[in-house]
């Protein structure tokens, strides 16, 4: 048994209710603190403190976990937090910021005496709600037998990818992860337009790959949710995923690569935003495939 730490989580929507919940399951103390305090209520449930404002959540916590909508919102509330920050406090930081703003959120930590760790998770609704996230984390080694029962209490494996938080090793190896779900997922979505269009039954093209090299769980996972109609609950939201797709766009324009299949994605990703999707499964991209809701 590890000893009890009191855990604050800010920020509760898909991920951060589970891996909230996951904590208080643990043993740990959990505070949690949601923009929207409505969403966070439910925790209360779980045994989970929900707290008015971001620095009620932090005040004498031992670890502070961020899993916010981007690197921007970040350090807006962890800002408002600043006066009641333990010195010494671990700082978790699980959202996808991107890699560009790493070096400013581990100054706010230096500045505040926090340690840090760039800890982005991978994984989707499923296994966040049963603890099985792979947690990408960086950072000391001092500290970390803080941070482990947190890591240890969502995720399945932690995956180390170096020892300085503030060189973003495990959001560059985040946002590489990304690329290839996100292109995975957009594939899923064209290859069930085109059979549509085409008049061809999607099970037929299934048929064809069973069991061969181009065959996948995911593929066949993601395309059952819009064959089956069931967009909703969304493991990972269309409009997230178009904030990951721009900023793995823009960390291969800042580093001299031309990313096509990405940025074309984030296209995808935006027309179903703007169509009504914005709120539903990633895969919802399908419906940028065409103008109007298609038909069946």
């Amino acid at each position: 048994m590890t000893d009890m730490l009191t855990v604050s989580v800010l920020g509760t929507g898909i991920m951060g209710a589970a891996m909230a919940r996951n904590l208080a399951r643990a043993g740990h103390e959990v505070r949690a603190w949601n923009r929207t305090r409505e969403k966070a209520e439910p925790l209360a449930a779980d045994g989970i403190r929900v707290t008015d404002t971001p620095t009620e959540a932090v005040e004498g916590a031992d670890v502070v976990l961020t899993m916010l909508y981007d690197g921007n919102a970040v350090l807006e509330v962890m800002r408002e937090s600043a006066p009641a920050l333990r010195t010494g406090a671990v700082w978790a930081q699980c959202t996808t910021a991107g890699i560009e703003l790493v070096a400013d959120l581990a100054a706010f930590a230096r500045e505040h005496g926090l340690v840090f760790y760039d800890a982005p998770v991978l994984g989707t609704r499923q296994p966040a709600e049963a603890g099985q996230l792979t947690v990408l984390a960086a950072g000391p080694e001092e500290g970390r037998e803080t941070v482990t029962p947190v890591f240890d209490a969502v995720g399945a494996k932690t995956v180390w990818t170096g020892a300085d938080g503030a060189a973003g090793s495990a959001s560059r190896l985040k946002l590489v992860a990304n690329s290839w779900v996100l292109a995975a997922t957009a594939a899923a979505g064209e290859v069930l337009a085109l059979s549509q269009a085409l008049g061809v039954d999607p099970q037929d093209f299934f048929d064809l790959i069973q069991g061969g090299p181009l065959d996948m769980g995911y593929l066949r996972a993601k395309s059952a949710l819009v064959l089956d109609g069931k967009l909703t609950p969304a493991s990972f939201a269309v409009a997230t995923a178009a904030k990951d797709a721009r900023l793995i766009v823009e960390a291969g324009e800042r580093n001299g690569v031309r990313l096509d299949v990405a940025a074309a994605t984030a296209e995808r990703l935006a027309r179903a935003a703007a169509q009504g999707h914005a709120d539903e499964d990633m895969v919802a991209a399908y419906f940028a495939s065409f103008d109007e809701k298609p038909a069946g």
